[in-house]
């Protein structure tokens, strides 16, 4: 029995081993804390210890464990619909906010992130997984529709939707194209079409002129 455990485990963390950091990585956008982030990914980890003899492909682990990834994403969206309400303190009291990139400038990076991920926050779990994975890790909404298991016309409509939605919640926070450019945002501004006459066109947009085939990176 044990002998079987033990096996199971070598496979699965042989498995994660080329996607582990970008899953985490994922993981840690999609919650509001890395923290948080970290638990969905060990969660995930533990749910594909369990599921792991339905992989029939090793070849799709990837898609196979991002799609358990974000099924427990949704599962505890879900549960914890509550602390949408809770203020940005209060929801960090121990300060495990997100990260900021650079060290030197931690005040701009901390709160950056934190407008980012608060920003998020705000979509429906299907609209931000769909945001991230595209705008921010750049995965292709076909590789997306295999891991929220939908079609790719569902991808693209998550994705319409979500960027709309953090276009509004910028502009009702006071953070039009030019204020947030001047605040050191100017990522976000692009990838969620802030200002679409100023910035190159998003992947979105590509993707969608091409019926999803994507032609540039922006």
């Amino acid at each position: 029995m044990h002998a079987r455990m033990d096996d199971r485990w070598e496979r699965l963390l042989r498995l994660l081993e080329p996607v582990h950091h970008r899953a985490i990585a994922t993981a840690r956008r999609l919650c509001r804390s890395s923290a948080d982030g970290d638990d969905l990914y060990q969660e995930a980890v533990l749910r594909a210890f369990d599921k792991l003899h339905t992989l029939r492909h090793e070849a799709r682990f990837g898609s196979w464990f991002y799609a358990t990834l974000l099924s427990r994403h949704r599962t505890r969206a879900r549960g914890s619909f509550w602390r949408r309400f809770l203020s940005w303190e209060a929801a960090f009291p121990d300060g495990h906010g997100p990260a900021g990139e650079d060290g030197g400038r931690w005040d701009e990076e901390a709160l950056r992130a934190a407008r980012v991920g608060h920003a998020l926050q705000t979509l429906a779990a299907e609209q931000r997984e769909a945001v991230v994975l595209f705008e921010i890790d750049e995965y292709s909404i076909e590789e997306i529709a295999t891991m929220q298991r939908v079609s790719v016309s569902a991808v693209k409509s998550r994705l319409a939707r979500g960027r709309d939605r953090l276009r509004r919640h910028y502009e009702r926070m006071g953070f039009g194209a030019a204020a947030t450019s001047q605040v050191g945002e100017p990522r976000l501004a692009e990838r969620v079409g802030l200002d679409s006459a100023a910035t190159p066109a998003s992947r979105l947009a590509t993707a969608q002129v091409s019926g999803g085939k994507e032609q540039s990176d922006v």
